[in-house]
């Protein structure tokens, strides 16, 4: 059995897609296509079947899945095992972040995963947490920092921090500090990323939670293009206090802690994936580097 094959084989029935594992493997859809049928002349059985949405796996299909995954793995440590006689770890890691997160560890993270293990690769994706999840399960990604993923038994995931959150608005002469309750935020236009957003879907949970519902006047993906149209007086926003602090611009707004509104956020393996030693080794750094809560 072709170990290239059985890759091909795996991601596209990780992804339930041709096109999805053509993209991701750097590979030509009719090539990609050839080489599992090859697969599946070899074994004697069909192992995907086309639908509407992309393709299935069969029963056979599921059986070499789960072997092809763990065979996959193995490769992987064989080629860690055998860098470590030099004394070095070896491998890829693909890290998703979030992107206020991304801008403010991207520097200190590779520069450390550098010093650190010097042979290895780090590949970093910002994407929202919602499509992170998704990347994880698919082997797009090997770790990720999520925000409020809630449980879940197909991901696995390690508690960074908690961070308050913070009601922002345009700078006024009779600023205040002092903070504002679930219910009066209920009160309020804001200026925020349209669903399924995690900090958007916080809010709406626990507001649920006293009956009430945001009153959203614009939805914005993007901090930056958040904090211009609160200056200018488009409505108001909520984050995290690192992420006015990293525009440089907080000195423009008025920043009050929100009542009982916590984000968590976490470091994210998927369950059906064992990690190798050399993104064990990044999960420590990510802990050392992102563990020290943001200012």
């Amino acid at each position: 059995m072709d170990l290239k094959q059985l890759e091909y084989f795996v991601r596209v029935a990780e992804l339930g897609s041709f096109t999805k594992a053509s993209n991701l493997l750097d590979i030509a859809q009719p090539a990609l296509s050839r080489q599992i049928r090859l697969l599946e002349t070899e074994l004697r059985q069909n192992l995907l079947i086309r639908n509407g949405r992309g393709v299935a796996t069969t029963d056979a299909g599921k059986v070499l899945l789960e072997h092809g995954r763990g065979i996959l793995h193995q490769v992987d440590r064989a080629k860690e095992d055998v860098s470590m006689v030099r004394g070095t770890l070896a491998g890829r890691v693909a890290l998703g972040l979030p992107p206020s997160m991304a801008k403010i560890i991207n520097l200190p993270l590779t520069r450390e995963f550098r010093n650190v293990m010097p042979d290895a690769k780090l590949s970093i994706i910002e994407v929202l947490s919602v499509a992170m999840r998704e990347s994880l399960l698919a082997g797009r990604l090997d770790i990720a920092l999520l925000y409020n993923p809630g449980f879940t038994s197909d991901i696995e995931t390690i508690p960074i921090f908690d961070e308050d959150l913070y009601f922002v608005s345009p700078k006024t002469k009779n600023s205040s500090q002092s903070p504002i309750s679930l219910a009066e935020l209920a009160d309020h236009q804001l200026v925020m990323p349209g669903r399924p957003n995690a900090l958007r879907m916080l809010l709406e949970t626990e507001l649920s939670k006293i009956g009430k519902k945001p009153n959203i006047s614009l939805e914005i993906d993007g901090v930056l293009m958040i904090l211009d149209l609160i200056e200018d007086g488009a409505g108001h926003g909520i984050l995290p206090q690192y992420t006015i602090n990293a525009s440089g611009r907080k000195d423009q707004f008025d920043i009050r802690p929100i009542t009982n509104l916590t984000g968590k956020l976490v470091l994210a393996t998927a369950a059906n994936r064992a990690s190798t030693r050399t993104q064990l080794e990044a999960i420590r750094i990510i802990q050392s580097i992102v563990g020290k809560k943001p200012a």
